[in-house]
């Protein structure tokens, strides 16, 4: 896909809790990573901030500034480092801004500390801070999930009165509603708001105030990473109580499925693979399929060896997962694991691989350069998961010929469609009730059509030849970064 050249372009500062590759827990930082790229890449001035952390070497001081929280004056130093951008032959250096204080972000992990809050808080602000201290104004501020969500709010409340912010808009995305960041009311305070601001119809949620619901109230445009998952998060079942307030900003909620960095992600150059293949060499994908066999110590051979790369938390289907294998196991088929999280799945798992140990390899863990092997090397890839806001494991799996076997929820419902054997169209298999027995039907027909070489070859070939780059996926973005400018402009005039 070619790179999209606009007529108009915006000045964009994409903030976010991490960003790859200088900061990652999970697949916002991969967002936060590439999607920067393409809109750069598109012609934008695309910056990015984010905090500081421990770890983060690659940058350089540009001076520092106070900000405001609570009645104390912290410190912000700000450093500069820079994400490279290359897509079609055009190369964009972008630069990242890395917003530094040794109390609130020098420490062991980026999350999950008793003062949230606080450190949160004081980012939002900087981030505010440090576009008049660059004498940057940027067209939009595109927030990411809880930990940015205060940036609107100040924006629209305490900063209108400013010229200098006056035509900057806001996009606030959320990646997951289950992280909202609530605390109690004292962290008003902190953040310089007085009492007005603790009543439902603002940012109070349920007894606290919510990051999220800040958000979600006061940015311009609001958008999650799916359109399936748009929809569901504004029902009960989906909405983590938060489903009146969105359904409230109906008009203002888009869904926008996430991209993939195909230069990173690329069977036919991955270093980290045994073997690179593409559609014009496929046969040898099964020489990556043998490695790993041999690497996750179970038995070499053509059997259908499905695949496992997630988190081992309750939202990934882990329970289900756990009914299916002894049940599945009947069958001449293999299963690899990776991941961590949970300890009760951690052991489940470790004790499946001690009672199936010609069946089932389970690495606990995290191990990026087995990931990619896992993905090339597996026929089938599975999630079902309870909710997906978007996912990025089906994205991977399909790039490298393996198809997915997935639950039809949030973004695996818009990127993943049915096999259906008799019209040899779709690019998976899907299930849409949340049960063990629809889980391991749709196993079952994916086995059935991996022994039809012929189908499964067409089947393959499908998967691979979906376009799910973040050219595509950046292009969306900056209409919805066009509305969110309207929306600002249309408050902006006379009444």
């Amino acid at each position: 896909m070619t790179v999209q050249q606009l007529d108009e372009t915006y000045r964009i500062l994409i903030a976010s809790p991490e960003v790859a590759p200088f900061a990652k827990t999970g697949g916002l930082a991969d967002v936060a990573g590439s999607l920067p790229k393409a809109l750069a890449t598109m012609g934008n001035d695309v910056r990015v901030v984010m905090p500081k952390y421990r770890g983060i070497t690659d940058h350089k001081t540009i001076g520092d500034f106070p900000v405001q929280v609570g009645s104390r004056k912290a410190t912000a130093i700000l450093r500069e480092g820079m994400i490279r951008a290359r897509l079609d032959g055009v190369e964009r250096l972008v630069p990242v801004y890395f917003i530094d204080n040794y109390h609130y972000f020098d420490r062991d992990n980026m999350y999950m500390y008793f003062d949230e809050a606080e450190r949160f808080t004081f980012f939002s602000k900087a981030i505010l801070e440090m576009v008049r201290y660059l004498g940057w104004a940027p067209h939009v501020i595109h927030s990411n999930d809880w930990q940015t969500g205060l940036v609107p709010l100040l924006l629209r409340e305490k900063c209108s009165h400013d010229t200098f912010y006056q035509g900057i808009a806001s996009v606030f995305t959320i990646h997951n509603l289950q992280y909202q960041g609530n605390y109690p009311r004292e962290v008003l305070h902190l953040i310089g708001l007085g009492d007005e601001y603790f009543t439902p119809e603002s940012i109070e949620f349920y007894g606290n105030i919510s990051f999220m619901k800040s958000g979600i109230l006061y940015a311009d445009v609001i958008n999650t990473v799916s359109k399936t998952y748009a929809k569901e998060i504004q029902t009960p079942v989906y909405g983590q109580l938060m489903d009146g307030i969105l359904r409230s900003r109906a008009q203002d909620v888009y869904g926008i499925v996430n991209g993939l960095n195909y230069h990173e992600f690329n069977p036919e150059t991955d270093a980290r693979i045994y073997r690179n293949y593409g559609l014009g060499n496929f046969q040898d994908k099964k020489e990556n399929k043998y490695a790993l066999q041999r690497e996750i110590n179970l038995p070499c051979g053509d059997m259908p060896l499905i695949g496992i790369v997630s988190r081992l938390v309750d939202q990934k289907g882990l329970d289900l997962i756990a009914e299916i294998i002894p049940d599945l196991l009947k069958q001449d088929v293999e299963f690899v694991l990776l991941g961590t999280g949970d300890p009760y799945y951690e052991e489940l798992f470790r004790s499946f691989q001690r009672d199936y140990p010609r069946k089932i390899a389970a690495e606990i863990g995290f191990n990026v350069a087995l990931a990619q092997r896992i993905y090339a090397g597996c026929d089938m890839f599975l999630m079902p998961s309870r909710f997906e806001p978007c996912g990025l494991g089906q994205l991977i799996s399909m790039r490298y010929g393996t198809v997915p076997i997935v639950r039809s929820t949030g973004g695996l419902a818009d990127t993943v469609t049915n096999y259906e054997p008799n019209r040899q169209v779709g690019n998976g298999f899907t299930f849409a009730e949340y049960s063990d027995d629809a889980l391991i039907d749709a196993v079952r027909r994916a086995i059935s059509v991996y022994h039809d070489r012929n189908r499964w070859m067409a089947l393959v070939e499908n998967t691979m030849r979906h376009d799910f780059s973040w050219n595509r996926s950046a292009a969306e973005y900056m209409s919805i970064y066009g509305v969110a400018r309207n929306k600002l402009e249309a408050y902006s005039l006379p009444a």
